[in-house]
C-alpha cells in the first residue's frame, strides 16, 4: 500500500491553467503506475490519465487529450497533473491513484487513492 495526498485544486476561469500534485509515501513508488480521475456532481468517477512505472509512457481520456499532461518525479514520490485550457466541463473532486499493473485504465486496476482535491472551473 501506498499513501497519496492530493493538492493544488482550486477555483480558476476557464481557459486557464491548474497544476494538481500528489506525494506518495513509501520507497516503493517507482513501482507502481499513477493515474488521475475525476468525479463531477452527479457523475460517477472517470479516468482521466496515467503513466506507467516502467517507461513513464502517458495516456488520456479523449476528454483531456491535448490539455492535460501527466507526469511523474520519482526522485520526488510525486505525479503532476497539468490542467492547461481549462472548461467548466472540468469541474470535479479529483484523485489520484496507485496500481501495480503496467497500464491501469479501471477504477478497480488501482488500489490505493487518495481523499481528493477540488477543481472548480467558473464560466
Amino acid at each position: 500500500q501506498v499513501n497519496l495526498v492530493e493538492s493544488g485544486g482550486g477555483l480558476v476561469q476557464a481557459g486557464g491553467s491548474l497544476r494538481l500534485s500528489c506525494a506518495a509515501s513509501g520507497r516503493t513508488f517507482s513501482s507502481y503506475s499513477m493515474g488521475w480521475f475525476r468525479q463531477a456532481p452527479g457523475k460517477e468517477r472517470e479516468f482521466v490519465a496515467a503513466v506507467t512505472y516502467s517507461s513513464g509512457t502517458t495516456y488520456y481520456a479523449d476528454s483531456v487529450k491535448g490539455r492535460f499532461t501527466i507526469s511523474r518525479d520519482n526522485a520526488k514520490n510525486t505525479v503532476y497533473l497539468q490542467m492547461n485550457s481549462l472548461k467548466p466541463e472540468d469541474t470535479a473532486v479529483y484523485y489520484c491513484a496507485a496500481s501495480l499493473l503496467l497500464v491501469p485504465r479501471l477504477e478497480g486496476h488501482f488500489r490505493s487513492w487518495g481523499q481528493g482535491t477540488q477543481v472548480t472551473v467558473s464560466s
